[in-house]
């Protein structure tokens, strides 16, 4: 049942126009009692959209719109080809390459039931949390692979999970259509769920959580084709973005700390850039040709990295506002899942369902490495906040730290005797 059969269904048609059924609209009559009128969105004193809602004009048709909107769009697209002078790969002739990457697995982490969905890094580069279809949320220690923290939601699929900047809370959600907030203690013991706050309700399960440059802003997406910013303390909506045509599977917040944009990707094989304070799409790409199932930003945040069901990734530069660069083979015929990119952004790490991680060169757009281990397919995969590892998640129910076999140290762990692998190495 769609929302608006439901509005339908429980309040009747609109007073107004009769057409148009949505919520209740309260006033006072001349007797100072509380009557209740049904007021649709258009009929609305508050209509955030007037100029959709006044109709067509005179000789105007929906055919003749679509005709109009389809022939600015080329014109659009024309005067884009207009700026494309020279190919990425052109301009990094003269880069020095690559040398080889030798990636080896340092820590697998195993506790889940079932498929790993997502995981996020805390900001101390030591702890991960990661979610999963078996409906439970594990803070795991990476270095010594032992459980934290662990929590068990209402529903299963918790298909998204993300690090709070103080690495103080966690917050995560899925098929529940909310995005809940744990706060973390030192006590293991404790029961989470006792403290767990409920911070944001869409109408169709969550895809995606990732807090802002503080715990007291968090940014979701859904599938009911919606993103929004949400205050974590009251649980207030205070910006929504509207936009997409179908479900928002994926998002990511500009790297910098004063980035007020987002970019987000979804089943519409569209990939929009968003304005925090407005709420409006100021930036928008389609040249893939299916789902969009991750994006990235790039370290700069001037262009950002997106992985699709068609096999793909691409690099889009928000600046030239175009598409840069094209990451794939003829011989990869799987979907991508996720991308991030190293440190320096030279690298650019994508898991595909046919169970392999791809190493991209990001300025030669040639496939430095493929990375085998899992079992499944990856579904989530980030780099650490230092650069120094990377950790995927798959569905073969566990997550692997990566990191590059150079420059390799032993150290002790703080506190302890017992040794752990530390890379140096930062990432090319």
């Amino acid at each position: 049942m769609c929302d608006q059969t439901f509005l339908a269904i429980t309040f009747g048609p609109c007073d107004s126009c009769s057409e148009n059924p949505v919520g209740r609209q309260s006033r006072l009559d001349g007797r100072s009692q509380r009557a209740t009128k049904n007021i649709c969105s258009c009929c609305s004193p508050f209509c955030p959209f007037p100029m959709a809602c006044q109709g067509l004009a005179s000789g105007e048709t929906l055919k003749s719109l679509k005709a109009e909107s389809e022939t600015l769009r080329k014109k659009l697209e024309e005067e884009r080809k207009k700026l494309h002078d020279v190919e990425l790969e052109k301009v990094a002739e003269k880069a020095e390459a690559l040398g080889e990457l030798n990636m080896k697995t340092r820590r697998t982490l195993k506790g889940h039931g079932n498929k790993v969905l997502c995981m996020d890094w805390c900001k101390d580069k030591r702890r991960i949390v990661s979610s999963s279809q078996d409906g439970k949320v594990i803070v795991w220690d990476a270095f010594t692979t032992n459980k934290e923290h662990a929590v068990t939601m209402p529903t299963t699929w918790v298909m998204a999970c993300a690090y709070a900047p103080s690495g103080c809370a966690i917050a995560c959600g899925g098929l529940d259509n909310k995005c809940s907030v744990y706060p973390l203690s030192l006590d293991k013991d404790e029961n989470l769920a006792a403290k767990k706050k409920s911070v944001a309700m869409h109408t169709n399960y969550l895809s995606g959580c990732t807090f802002t440059n503080s715990d007291m802003q968090i940014l979701t997406s859904s599938g009911d084709g919606t993103s929004a910013l949400w205050d974590v303390e009251s649980g207030q909506l205070l910006q929504s973005f509207h936009g997409h045509s179908a479900d928002v599977l994926t998002l990511d917040l500009a790297p910098s700390e004063t980035g007020n944009t987002f970019v987000s990707g979804g089943s519409d094989k569209k990939a929009n850039v968003w304005d925090l304070r407005s709420g409006q799409n100021v930036q928008s790409f389609d040249t893939h040709d299916s789902d969009i199932n991750c994006v990235k930003y790039y370290p700069s945040g001037d262009a950002f990295a997106s992985a699709s069901d068609d096999s793909t990734c691409r690099l889009f530069d928000l600046r030239a506002d175009r598409e840069v660069s094209i990451y794939s083979k003829d011989s990869i015929m799987f979907g991508a899942a996720s991308v991030d990119f190293s440190l320096s952004g030279r690298l650019l790490f994508a898991g595909y369902n046919d169970y392999t991680i791809n190493v991209w060169d990001v300025l030669k757009g040639t496939r430095v490495a493929i990375l085998f281990g899992h079992e499944n397919r990856v579904s989530s995969l980030r780099v650490s906040p230092d650069g120094t590892a990377f950790c995927s998640g798959s569905w073969d129910n566990t997550l692997r730290v990566r990191q590059e076999g150079r420059g390799v140290v032993r150290e002790l762990k703080q506190g302890g005797t017992t040794p752990y692998l530390k890379n140096i190495f930062l990432f090319n």
